[in-house]
């Protein structure tokens, strides 16, 4: 029989359970032992789920409290020196805690660890923070204590854990340069003797099988790094476990040679990004290695074509025999649990999706159909699928006459706007703002009151007359406790919006939406991704009319907030008909009317959010270039139109821009803010190499975390803006909307953050 395994399961719960229950020990609402007794129960829940579909293991180590490199982290002892880890004690759970956002019901407040995007996705992981040397124990027994939950209840296990140099390579600290820094590798002496001790626990628990994940492989590696594979697996497999080094996301290309008589049981490689992965790895596999073929997306809601699927698996059959198995190509984290559990969709388009529970069904009939093995219920399955498919290539829904009329004009429309130097004259005499203007990223706290309001108007139990009404005295005074704060560019703070994506997304046609397709984006953080399944076509003004009635109530200038086209995209499940550039054209153009509409309604300062712009870079620097023209394209496309007076804004968060400059200039927005607050201030170094031209708001304090940052410490970061960039282009603002967080820490915040822009025109 094929083998059928998985990478990993989503670990939120179908009704976010695991979200609720964080945010509860949060509030100090719930005990620690009850938010244990809710991550177990979903544990013991998601392994009955890959039971019963019929893997031949579970997966282990998937499941984290916030983030799967921050448990590691943990584990391995690697807690920075501000959060007073004591040097042989456990790590704690609220040191977890603190350490991923600053704060937890005991210990003392501190600055959080860093953030940023797990590869090219949309989910954050926490960066471990290294030093010279860094010291490594086992100081943490949760996986271990998983692992034996497992099989109590009666579970071959596979535990799951990130490879050591795809954790060093995520790594910073203030001796090394960036990901590649050789000088990490130093680390590798200290680490690999905990790493062995780990996969000795595990062979002392009766495990056989043990997922590496690599995902590093995927990457331009310098030539140390591949170099430092043999030795590392070299150590590793001393442990007598056979190792199942998993890559993802990408091809591994020239890094196909590292696998090379590697000791190793087993390469894991994602199919559905890189096809031409697979006949490379099985070039350079040894006589007794496993091939795990990712050939169902872990990364998409379609349904899977069996068919064409199993004419890629039949030759490796034919070839490895028991030596092929069979997985999702990557973790089934970045997609929603259980497509059975939409009721709203219609059927047509729910018979073209498949969620989480559906994949692994999709990975049973594949073994059936390689192994001939099929019942007839199965082989009912497998022509329901090829069904669903042909309908969905043949359904007119997925056409739109008048946006491919726009798009066969799409040259036509202006990319190029009056150079920067000119038009911000005509904005400073337009705006008439002070030095380091304030203003926020755009989204103030989501009340409780504001859901509820916004749950009986999707629900009938409230009119459209009286939720406008509840939303525009939400917007009243959020405009209000601006002017008393004394921001200088106001938002309307988005009370009607549930996400920055899906409410756009609603107001679009060619998509779809889900009632229980939640994503975690990061820690307790989930987003419930819109669908893409058709042209993209603006149906009327969506934003207009809430910024009028903002703008109405001041005089102060109020941004009109969009997010951009490339993260309309990229926070979408989008069709995989066309090509995503051409996808992402379509929203360009509907985001463009929508700018010109608020600039017809006096609308002086627009911002369209990109923070998923450098998410969307392929993971190879050789594919860069292609992403970047029409990235760069779609969001000129969606700004250019707009006078000299009109101030564009974008936002940027959680990203490296150092190998982009080019390509973030070439966007042309008047103000960029981004994230530099848990970085210290570093991320500007590119813009200072780079010599941005054009404005820029560095984040002064941490959104992400419940801290409130002190006035002077802002003034300090700000200082040391003002030595890498001219201080007349500084703005000053938070890293991030602020929707997650409470009104109390965000007016004390705001406060600060203003008497600090304050304290600097005071003393300039």
């Amino acid at each position: 029989m094929t083998v059928i395994h998985n990478l990993g399961f989503p670990r939120m719960g179908i009704q976010r359970e695991l979200k609720r229950a964080l945010e509860a020990y949060w509030a100090s609402q719930v005990s620690q032992q009850e938010l244990l007794d809710t991550g177990k129960a979903l544990r013991a829940r998601h392994w009955d789920l890959q039971s019963k579909a019929g893997l031949d293991t579970v997966p282990v180590g998937d499941f984290a409290w916030y983030d799967q490199i921050l448990e590691w982290s943990t584990l391995l002892g690697a807690v920075p020196a501000r959060f007073g880890q004591a040097e042989n004690a456990p790590v704690s759970l609220d040191t977890l805690f603190r350490m991923a956002r600053g704060r937890a019901p005991s210990g003392r407040a501190v600055a959080a660890c860093e953030m940023t995007k797990w590869f090219n996705t949309n989910y954050h992981y926490i960066v471990p923070e290294l030093a010279p040397g860094q010291g490594f124990r086992i100081a943490r027994e949760f996986l271990f204590e998983q692992i034996e939950e497992a099989k109590a209840l009666g579970y071959k296990v596979k535990p799951v854990i990130p490879g050591p140099l795809t954790w060093l390579w995520l790594g910073k600290g203030d001796a090394y340069e960036g990901l590649a820094d050789v000088g990490k590798l130093a680390l590798l002496d200290a680490l690999l003797p905990v790493y062995e001790q780990v996969l000795a626990r595990f062979k002392a628990q009766g495990v056989e099988w043990v997922q590496i994940d690599e995902p590093v492989l995927v990457l331009d590696l310098p030539q140390e790094w591949q170099d430092a594979f043999r030795c590392v697996y070299q150590s590793l497999n001393q442990s007598g476990l056979k190792l199942l080094l998993a890559t993802y996301f990408d091809d591994l290309h020239e890094n196909v040679t590292v696998l090379k008589d590697l000791p190793i049981a087993g390469v894991h490689v994602d199919a559905v990004c890189a096809p031409a992965a697979l006949q490379a790895v099985q070039a350079v596999l040894g006589q007794d290695q496993v091939l795990s073929a990712g050939v169902i997306s872990g990364r998409d809601i379609w349904r899977t074509d069996l068919e064409k699927t199993l004419q890629t698996l039949e030759p490796l059959k034919a070839a490895l025999g028991e030596r092929l198995w069979i997985a999702p190509s990557c973790s089934l984290l970045h997609v929603p649990v259980d497509v059975q559990s939409e009721t709203g969709l219609d059927a047509e388009l729910k018979s073209w999706l498949s969620f989480a529970v559906q994949k692994l069904d999709e990975l049973k009939l594949l073994q059936g159909l390689l192994d001939g093995t099929l019942d007839e219920a199965g082989q009912q399955a497998v022509q329901a699928q090829q069904a669903a498919l042909k309908t969905r290539r043949e359904s007119k829904r997925t056409h739109n006459p008048a946006v491919q009329a726009q798009m066969a004009k799409i040259n036509q429309f202006k990319r190029q706007r009056t150079p920067f130097a000119q038009r911000i004259e005509a904005q400073r005499n337009k705006l008439n703002l002070p030095a380091y203007p304030t203003t926020t990223i755009g989204s103030f706290p989501q009340t409780t009151e504001i859901r509820t309001a916004r749950r009986d108007w999707r629900g009938g139990a409230l009119s459209d007359a009286a939720y406008e009404k509840a939303m525009q005295a939400e917007i009243e005074q959020v405009i209000r406790f601006q002017e008393r704060v004394g921001l200088d560019v106001l938002v309307h703070g988005e009370a009607e919006r549930n996400d920055m994506v899906e409410y756009f997304g609603e107001l679009l046609g060619g998509f779809a939406f889900t009632q229980n397709g939640w994503v975690q984006s990061y820690g307790s953080r989930c987003v419930k991704p819109p669908i893409i399944f058709g042209d993209v076509l603006r149906l009327a003004p969506m934003s207009v009319a809430w910024s009028s009635y903002a703008q109405s109530l001041t005089e102060r200038p109020v941004k009109g907030m969009l997010t951009g086209p490339v993260t309309m995209l990229q926070w979408s499940f989008v069709r995989d008909d066309q090509p995503r550039a051409d996808t992402c054209r379509q929203l360009a153009l509907a985001l463009r009317d929508e700018v010109l509409d608020l600039e017809q309604a006096g609308i002086r300062v627009i911002q369209l959010d990109e923070p998923a712009f450098r998410e969307g870079l392929p993971l190879r620097h050789g594919d860069w270039q292609a992403y970047l023209d029409w990235a760069v394209d779609c969001f000129r496309l969606s700004t250019s139109a707009v006078s000299d007076e009109t101030q564009i804004h974008t936002h940027m968060c959680y990203s490296e821009f150092n190998d982009i400059m080019p390509s973030i200039a070439d966007m042309d927005a008047d103000v960029i803010t981004i994230e530099t607050s848990r970085s210290n201030m570093l991320l500007l170094d590119a813009f200072e190499s780079f010599e941005y031209p054009n404005h820029i708001g560095p984040g002064v304090y941490d959104i992400h975390s419940p801290n409130v940052p002190d006035k002077d410490w802002m003034v300090r970061l700000l200082g040391e803006a003002a030595k890498r960039l001219p201080a007349d282009r500084l703005w000053v603002n938070p890293d991030c909307g602020l929707k997650t967080r409470g009104w109390a820490e965000t007016a004390a915040s705001l406060q600060a953050m203003v008497d600090a822009a304050k304290a600097l025109r005071a003393a300039a």
